[in-house]
């Protein structure tokens, strides 16, 4: 008897436990959040306490992680310590590239006059003049594809000059030391290597002719698949801290401002040089739509970056359109 009682025990605490582990399953405690030092949606959201509204209530815990490139926050997916990371799309070409495990779910911003080519000699007026100079930029980032784009316009290669990778930082302390003649970066290192430099071109200069970029949101698959809602969620959190800038700009300046830690001032130049999308204009035809633009800019970058020998292979046109995925900003909009 005292047998039959111990085996019904036993199965009783196991089903509990089963029973708990299912339950514990329905949302994670904690949401891993790669970001980057931008006064964007992002910015706005946290600063704005958009994500607590959405994850707080449900007791879900938020941790932000700073990254100071897309090829830092792609080691990051791959060891699984994120669940969420904003970087330029170059990297999200690299991250498809290898078959990483994750989603692009949303474009942050288009760039413009945020990012841009900036040399040291102000008699420097076009950009062949920058034939045997040292020009630093960010490898496999947005603002390499620009450079590497610009001199091919100007039929030139990387060839050409000496190109040095740097992160920003480095690009500062490289600056100030005058180590190199010419860097293609993005704000806040922009505005600081402007004080002593002129800008030759923008990435706006560059959309003008086809050459479009994007600061891109990347999920981990396992993450998106376990909690499509919570992916949905945090669109809306997106969303809702794009709204406030589309209706109260000055706000949300405020709002990046804050929580990146730069002035107003600061903040509304480096908004202002980009565009913020709606939803609905993420899934446009101009975006990321079927066969959108931004579509073909990522297939076209593919294969510029394969060209390059920045990466192995270039996925294919299916590969592309269920790594670039949009429902999660369909279902967001639904009541």
């Amino acid at each position: 008897m005292k047998k039959k009682l111990l085996i019904v025990l036993t199965l009783i605490l196991l089903l509990a436990g089963c029973g708990k582990k299912e339950e514990t399953s329905d949302t994670p405690s904690k949401v891993r959040i790669g970001i980057i030092r931008v006064p964007n949606d992002t910015a706005v959201a946290i600063q704005m306490n958009y994500f607590d509204k959405y994850f707080k209530d449900k007791g879900i815990e938020t941790e932000f992680l700073f990254f100071d490139s897309g090829v830092s926050a792609n080691q990051a997916f791959v060891s699984g310590s994120i669940d969420f990371a904003e970087m330029g799309f170059t990297n999200g070409v690299v991250a498809l590239a290898k078959e990483l495990p994750v989603k692009l779910i949303w474009i942050h911003e288009i760039l413009g006059t945020n990012e841009a080519l900036v040399v040291r000699d102000p008699a420097i007026t076009d950009v062949k003049e920058l034939k045997g100079k040292t020009v630093a930029t960010i490898f496999s980032s947005t603002s390499h594809l620009s450079l590497l784009k610009t001199l091919e316009m100007n039929g030139m290669t990387e060839k050409d000059i000496t190109l040095l990778n740097m992160d920003t930082a480095p690009i500062v302390a490289a600056w100030e030391r005058g180590e190199i003649d010419a860097a293609y970066t993005w704000e806040p290192t922009l505005t600081k290597i402007k004080e002593t430099g002129k800008v030759l071109i923008s990435s706006e200069d560059l959309a003008k002719q086809g050459i479009m970029t994007a600061n891109i949101r990347l999920v981990h698959k396992d993450f998106a698949e376990k909690y499509p809602g919570l992916v949905v969620d945090f669109i809306r959190a997106l969303t809702d801290a794009g709204n406030l800038y589309r209706t109260d700009p000055d706000k949300a300046i405020q709002a990046a401002a804050d929580y990146i830690g730069i002035s107003f001032e600061e903040a509304k130049t480096q908004i202002e040089g980009t565009q913020w999308l709606t939803p609905e204009q993420e899934m446009s035809s101009d975006y990321m739509g079927d066969n959108g633009a931004f579509v073909k800019m990522f297939k076209s970058t593919s294969e510029y970056w394969n060209a390059q020998e920045f990466t192995s292979r270039v996925p294919s046109d299916e590969e592309i359109r269920e790594f670039i995925d949009i429902s999660f900003i369909k279902k967001s909009l639904e009541n």
